[in-house]
């Protein structure tokens, strides 16, 4: 299993490292079944983060073509007042400081970053995963409209807005599509993808080493439908 997670300009660092290594970690556990590299619409390069100027280097374009998974992250920065809009002169590597979170991730749609992903969703053999905001950049693209997703609670409103079934879990699987909650939900989807994809035995010796228990339950669309409380 081949996993590509999307830099872009004003990424949030945790919502990629979190599941880079626990995907990482997977690779050593099962002997290579799973490898993971960081990509970004415009090809290899050095991306900016939201936080602090923390770049990381993309080391190849994304490629929704391959089969595995792609991981799109939320953004890093202000929360935003309403109605901040995205500064569409800006290009990519033009991260600018003390920008909000709606600005960064809705400036995602003035690249090649949405035609990419949705090549991806149309691709029976992708697996199109998100943490905190990605959830919002697939959103705001239009590619999520009648699923169940979910995103950082501050978001879920926002989700629901754009046509989303918004689903208040820590990891909502809705088959091709699997998204994470708030930021450090990415280590409880990388190891729930592990455990789905490589099996429980690989995903509980990474939980093991990073001495961390994965919390909640992941809500799947299955069983008989909840009574109200």
């Amino acid at each position: 299993m081949h996993a590509q997670i999307v830099l872009f300009d004003g990424f949030d660092p945790l919502d990629v490292i979190a599941p880079y290594e626990v995907l990482y970690a997977g690779g050593g556990a099962s002997a290579g079944a799973v490898s993971v590299e960081l990509v970004s619409a415009e090809g290899p390069r050095e991306v900016v983060s939201g936080t602090g100027g923390l770049a990381l280097r993309a080391t190849a374009a994304l490629d929704p073509g391959r089969a595995g998974l792609i991981m799109v992250p939320g953004a890093s920065g202000r929360v935003g007042e309403p109605g901040e809009v995205p500064d569409h002169d800006a290009g990519a590597g033009q991260l600018r400081q003390d920008e909000s979170i709606p600005v960064l991730l809705g400036r995602t749609l003035t690249t090649e970053l949405p035609a990419l992903l949705k090549a991806a969703m149309e691709n029976p053999e992708v697996t199109v995963c998100a943490v905190c905001g990605g959830s919002l950049v697939l959103a705001m693209a239009s590619l999520l409209e009648g699923r169940r997703a979910t995103t950082h609670h501050l978001g879920l409103d926002m989700l629901d807005a754009t046509g989303v079934h918004a689903v208040s879990a820590r990891v909502v699987d809705d088959g091709d599509l699997v998204t994470g909650a708030g930021v450090t939900s990415g280590l409880d989807l990388g190891l729930y993808l592990l455990e789905r994809e490589v099996g429980p035995r690989i995903a509980h010796a990474v939980e093991e080493l990073f001495a961390h228990e994965r919390r909640g339950t992941v809500w799947r669309d299955r069983g008989p439908e909840p009574v109200p409380f």
